[in-house]
């Protein structure tokens, strides 16, 4: 429930213009938001104040609605992005008008690209004003087309008009952002419209969630995908973010161990199978594995489930390292058609919900052959044993008791302390790319990287949405030190909120990523590293410190030996903690697969 200080009132700052209104004519807008956001089952709102919405947040007084304030709006919607990820339920986002819709694109546009439903709910200014150029209006275009600025990345935006149209509209975003492949809505609206009465009533409304209905695929594509499957003699699954979205993880189990074929995933699939599973080989691409980069470049037949094909998960679709499509014959499973044949051409399409489409598919290929023991196949053993050796030399790395630390021994300590059920968030850099190549995930709906956009600053707020929504599980996000400095106003939210969540800061005083690039391809360090201009020496803030300032406890950690108590006390601890973690930046993550940009350099 959202409770409001009471405070006096500036006499000189009281409305002197009000419109007089008999009694009881109605409910505000805002106060007709709020119901119908309860009637749908929405319990937080993660969003940031402006007079625009002063309105709107008023009726929260009282409300079964928490609102989570954050101090800059990209942070309240990567935190509705991280609590969609865990519950599948859309994330809600208040902002400002103006430069509070501005501030919040970059953290829509990340939920758009990784097919997060959420929806949005901004304030504009008085429908009186349109045009006039009123307090932070927009309008370089045209008259009340802020909204406009949000159209080419959500599913659907909308401009309130009247206070009766708002259920309906309410009704429909919902519906949007969680319907067919999730993604983001925007409700954009006047500021008179939240104070505005009407006796509209409040239609009895179903809790939003994905998956709540499900399309089937065709029947006969189905048959035909099974025959294929049946006949091949070097198959390989390729799991992509719809199959966790579908919440399909044990349909693709148990398709993969029926068949006795090897998974390979993208960075969004990554957790859609137990990873521990002699058949999970792990992600493909620029920073996947040999060994997932060969089973599906050399495989006769791919079953792609929930995928759109990124580029780097495709080595920029360079045949000679990943995907080899022709010959290489593509079923591919979707719920969106634009992905089908955008990247590859496809022999078997089949439009439908992951989850529904596999368990029909097990089915058809049940019917047409007995159960194979992927131990009788000896490409697929092959691959197991090499799988398992990589694992094993992964644990014998030189340098791994070396100080700075290495970055894969921070991994292997987390991976440690972590519950097979504990959710990790990541960010760019080695917890993203290193992460996904050298971390098991055993548990579905426990791994968040921003996908599709990879936005530096995603994991610090998003991890307090995943909190929110998964409170009783251990929830942690790995950055790196430049995502942390640009974002370290979490930390004041996750102090206020007393967020038991823990900011693991991958400290290796750069842009590490592009530090790597730049290295390689210009042999210059231009930008990329944190260094002191009078001595040359490195130099970054003391993030430990930094979290104290916020009241959040916290601990910096320099030798590899103190990883491990580090990480049970941060675990243990009733609150926000921080670990600030010393990391070596002369380590690259491994790269099998390829990227085009290294080509681009040198035009």
């Amino acid at each position: 429930m959202t409770k409001i200080a009471e405070r006096k009132v500036d006499k000189h700052a009281t409305a002197k213009h009000v419109l007089k209104r008999p009694p009881g004519e109605g409910r505000t807008g805002g106060e007709i938001l709020v119901a119908c956001l309860e009637a749908l089952g929405v319990e937080t709102i993660f969003g940031l104040c402006g007079h625009g919405v002063i309105g709107f947040m008023d009726a929260l007084h009282g409300s079964k609605l928490n609102l989570i304030s954050f101090r800059h709006e990209q942070f309240a919607a990567h935190a509705a992005d991280g609590y969609f990820r865990v519950t599948h339920k859309p994330g809600v986002v208040m902002t400002h008008l103006g430069p509070g819709m501005t501030n919040a694109i970059t953290g829509v546009v990340n939920a758009a690209l990784d097919s997060t439903a959420m929806v949005v709910i901004s304030g504009d200014i008085p429908s009186q004003h349109f045009g006039r150029d009123a307090h932070q209006e927009i309008k370089m275009h045209g008259d009340a087309t802020q909204f406009e600025m949000y159209k080419p990345f959500v599913k659907r935006a909308w401009k309130v008009q009247s206070v009766e149209a708002l259920p309906s509209i309410i009704a429909r975003a919902f519906t949007v952002a969680t319907s067919g492949r999730p993604g983001p809505v925007l409700i954009d609206v006047p500021m008179d419209m939240f104070s505005r009465r009407s006796d509209v009533k409040i239609p009895a409304f179903t809790p939003a969630k994905v998956n709540v209905t499900r399309q089937r695929g065709d029947s006969e594509a189905i048959a035909r995908a099974a025959d294929l499957l049946a006949s091949a003699k070097a198959p390989a699954i390729y799991a992509g973010g719809g199959v966790t979205l579908s919440e399909a993880s044990a349909e693709l189990t148990a398709v993969a161990e029926y068949l006795g074929i090897p998974v390979c995933t993208s960075l969004m699939g990554k957790g859609s199978i137990n990873e521990n599973n002699p058949l999970a080989l792990g992600m493909t691409g620029f920073w996947g594995t040999k060994i997932s980069n060969t089973a599906v470049r050399e495989a006769d037949v791919i079953l792609a489930v929930g995928t759109k094909f990124a580029e780097a998960d495709c080595s920029s679709w360079m045949p000679e390292y990943t995907f080899n499509i022709p010959p290489t014959r593509l079923i591919h499973i979707d719920i969106d058609p634009e992905e089908i044949g955008k990247n590859y051409p496809t022999e078997v399409a089949i439009v439908g919900d992951a989850k529904s489409v596999l368990e029909d598919l097990l089915a058809a290929v049940a019917a047409r052959q007995p159960k194979r023991d992927w131990k009788d196949q000896p490409r697929t053993a092959d691959l197991v044993g090499q799988k398992l050796a990589w694992w094993e030399a992964l644990r014998n790395v030189p340098g791994l008791d070396n100080t700075p630390i290495h970055p894969g021994r921070i991994l292997a300590e987390v991976r440690a302390a972590l519950p097979d059920d504990g959710i990790v968030v990541t960010d760019v850099g080695w917890n993203k790319n290193g992460l996904a190549q050298q971390f098991p995930i055993v548990k579905p709906q426990t791994h968040f990287p921003p996908g599709g956009f990879a936005t530096m600053g995603f994991g610090p707020a998003a991890v307090i949405g995943a909190k929110v929504g998964a409170p009783d599980k251990v929830v942690m996000t790995l950055i790196g030190d430049g995502a942390m400095s640009s974002v370290t106003g979490v930390l004041a939210t996750a102090r206020e909120q007393n967020t038991k969540a823990i900011w693991l800061v991958m400290n290796n005083y750069a842009f590490g990523t592009i530090y790597g690039l730049q290295q390689h391809s210009y042999h210059r360090d231009i930008g990329t590293l944190f260094v002191d201009k009078r001595t040359g020496e490195s130099c970054g803030p003391n993030f430990a410190e930094v979290a104290k300032g916020f009241g959040v406890a916290s601990r910096r950690v320099e030798k590899p030996e103190d990883l491990r108590p580090a990480l049970q006390e941060a675990i243990a601890h009733d609150g926000p903690f921080l670990l600030d973690v010393v990391m070596d930046k002369t380590i690259a993550v491994p790269t099998d697969g390829y990227w085009d940009i290294l080509d681009i350099y040198q035009y």
